[in-house]
């Protein structure tokens, strides 16, 4: 399983009823991080995004309140292979019928890009700066995906190119090439990345994941995703399609990020 997870950069994991208990605790603190008026800034893409911040008031086991601690296959296989970290406040990413609407101060092109590449990204390069400039900032050590609600396929899933680590990772290895690893975080990347991904564009495949409450997904840290818009004529309850992320980070930093398998 760690080999197919290694080539192809993502894995789903079924239903586990220990995972289901977790969301069922889990849900009810969601929603209320999702409707506090503290939070009301998040709701973005014209009430479409709710966007994925650290909303969850989760300790460092997922442990919500007096509910379970995060547990299941899917932490199972983590702890094994990959590595189990403490867990930040998990990220509440909700989309509702009609996303994507353009995001606050998005410019066309950028939405275009939202539109038809599902503002495609890989986690802990954000754009900075009027030039937008890109480095290696958040060295997250892998990204765990777990529904908590029931949504159609076609709303606003994950999407992800797999096999695109294997291409992005290289590459952003390469451009650090010559530069001590203290000064990793400093390096521009931004070339580099967009090479890569356009590679990733034209020759890894595409693919849409769905999962329900109970089930999760996990994705290499490297591997190039986002979220495809919600079909027409598809409905969800008043939730919408809401999925909790975890996101921790490297004790290593940016060196562990890029030479990590």
């Amino acid at each position: 399983m760690v080999e197919e997870f290694l080539r192809r950069g993502w894995l789903r994991f079924p239903f586990d009823p220990v995972l289901a208990d977790w969301v069922a605790h889990v849900l009810p603190a969601a929603r209320r991080a999702v409707s506090d008026p503290a939070h009301a800034q998040w709701l973005d893409c014209e009430g479409t995004w709710f966007i994925g911040v650290d909303a969850l008031d989760n300790d460092e086991t997922g442990r919500v309140g007096d509910g379970p601690v995060l547990a299941g296959q899917a932490i199972d296989f983590i702890t094994r292979h990959l590595g189990m970290l403490p867990l930040h406040r998990g990220q509440v990413s909700v989309t509702y019928p009609g996303y994507p609407r353009p995001r606050r101060g998005e410019g066309e092109a950028a939405f275009r890009y939202r539109l038809n590449r599902g503002a495609a990204h890989v986690d802990g390069l954000k754009p900075d700066g009027p030039d937008r400039r890109r480095h290696v900032d958040e060295p997250h050590g892998w990204i765990l995906g777990l529904p908590l609600t029931e949504a159609p396929p076609e709303a606003a899933p994950l999407i992800l190119w797999e096999g695109s680590h294997l291409i992005l990772g290289p590459a952003l290895a390469r451009a650090m090439a010559g530069h001590p690893p203290e000064e990793w975080p400093r390096v521009d990347v931004t070339e580099a990345y967009q090479a890569a991904r356009r590679e990733v564009f034209e020759t890894c495949p595409r693919i849409a994941l769905h999962a329900r409450p109970g089930e999760a997904y996990l994705l290499h840290r490297h591997c190039l995703h986002g979220v495809a818009p919600w079909a027409e004529s598809v409905d969800a309850g008043p939730d919408g399609r809401m999925i909790a992320y975890f996101r921790p980070e490297l004790p290593g930093g940016v060196r562990e990020w890029i030479e990590y398998p």
